[in-house]
């Protein structure tokens, strides 16, 4: 089983060299190089070459590197693609994807460019919502959904409210098809950077969604959602006796075991796999 931990995803805008060089030193799992919405359009040509320079550098240690582009009918999207199709980076995150035919666009490019990067893609429009179940299974390089929650909630006109009620249809169609096509998710972001106890709630609802980590827009947001979006100690605890006894049975040809009074069948055995696989991969990261 091959994880790896996306519990803190942190935008940072491609424009701002400080930033960049921040990042080498913040604990998120991941960072998403911003292109798009974060540069302003007379910077994107600048704000791409100082991005590309910065990876190359390298320095970013076990924090994954992702580069979201401009849209692909943008005057930017294309030369974005390129200059970045061969660059040390883990994969390249595609905004406002509404199809599969978007996705398999933008591959035929990287295929030109004899690139294998992955792809991320968010999803933040109504139309991409809709047609979520064959953008996810588009192409084999897709690998994460990012949700967009800010377009997303001025597209549906709903107000952007704690328990984002106008949203959580669109929210869990987007969770059942990254489940369905084995891709990971992630949740959309926090805006108040200053309601600490409100982003603690919005990181509950998405560990009970069923996302695998958060989108962030600040430094501080990171530490909550690494501890939110991780195993507790207590999961950890369980699934290690729930293991244990799973195997036990298996030695003695039982089907199912019995852990705290409860039946234990294989689904839970695959449960547990899973958390402690997660818990792994974080303590390696840690090390």
């Amino acid at each position: 089983m091959t994880i790896r931990p996306r519990r803190s995803v942190l935008y940072m805008p491609g424009s701002n060299a400080r930033a960049l060089e921040k990042a080498r030193t913040l604990p998120a799992d991941s960072l998403i190089l911003d292109l798009e919405d974060a540069v302003a359009p007379d910077q994107k040509a600048a704000a791409r070459e100082q991005v590309l320079e910065a990876v190359n550098a390298g320095g970013y240690g076990e924090r994954e590197v992702v580069v979201r582009v401009n849209g692909f009918d943008t005057p930017w999207g294309r030369d974005d693609i390129v200059a970045f199709a061969n660059a040390p980076i883990a994969a390249l995150c595609l905004p406002k994807v509404e199809s599969a035919s978007e996705v398999n666009a933008v591959v035929q490019l990287l295929k030109q460019e004899s690139s294998t990067l992955k792809l991320w893609l968010m999803a933040e429009t109504p139309r991409g919502i809709l047609n979520i179940d064959e953008i996810c299974g588009a192409d084999k390089r897709n690998e994460v959904i990012v949700m967009g929650t800010s377009d997303l909630a001025k597209e549906l006109r709903v107000p952007h409210t704690p328990d984002r009620l106008g949203m959580l249809t669109s929210l869990q169609l987007c969770v059942l098809a990254a489940r369905a096509h084995g891709l990971d998710i992630l949740d959309g972001v926090y805006l108040d950077i200053k309601d600490e106890a409100g982003y603690a709630a919005a990181c509950d609802q998405g560990v009970a969604l069923g996302f695998d980590g958060k989108t962030l827009i600040h430094p501080s947001q990171i530490e909550p959602a690494n501890k939110a979006f991780a195993p507790s100690p207590d999961i950890i605890e369980r699934a290690g006796r729930i293991v244990e006894a799973w195997r036990a049975a298996k030695t003695e040809g039982k089907a199912v075991a019995v852990v705290d009074g409860k039946l234990v069948e294989v689904l839970h055995f695959e449960e547990a796999k899973r958390h402690l696989a997660i818990h792994e991969a974080i303590a390696a990261r840690s090390a």
